[in-house]
């Protein structure tokens, strides 16, 4: 009887979108934003990055791929862009900064085994009055 080993590949999806968040957190922190918090966690759900870009409260999505292909920012389609909102809003009554300025951004980190990654940073990727 053969047993089928799942853990690995799931392990390597985590680092890989682990690999992905620094990427992306030290990109942005080179830019001059400040991180807040990295995977905040409430009843409504996860937020990957949050960063100030001064007064700005910058909501960040991180999409990595281990790949090229298709967009990695094409994975945050509207029903996650909701859900984004959503739990960036009770983030935002939870630090009592309701009246601070929004932004969501999505970051794409491309990762092919042996290859430099390349990251994509989408400044405003969507609005939250949009959807």
């Amino acid at each position: 009887m053969t047993k089928r080993i799942e853990a690995p590949m799931a392990l390597g999806r985590q680092a890989l979108g682990r690999r992905g968040e620094d990427l992306a957190a030290g990109h942005l922190e080179a830019l001059g934003y400040k991180i807040v918090v990295r995977n905040h966690v409430n009843q409504l759900g996860e937020l990957d990055l949050v960063a100030l870009d001064n007064e700005t409260v910058v909501v960040v999505e991180v999409k990595s791929r281990s790949r090229a292909g298709r967009p990695p920012a094409e994975a945050v389609g509207l029903r996650k862009r909701r859900k984004l909102v959503q739990v960036a809003s009770l983030f935002l009554k939870l630090k009592r900064w309701q009246d601070r300025p929004v932004r969501f951004d999505v970051v794409e980190v491309v990762s092919p085994p042996g290859v430099a990654p390349a990251l994509n940073h989408i400044p405003r990727a969507f609005e939250a009055d949009d959807l």
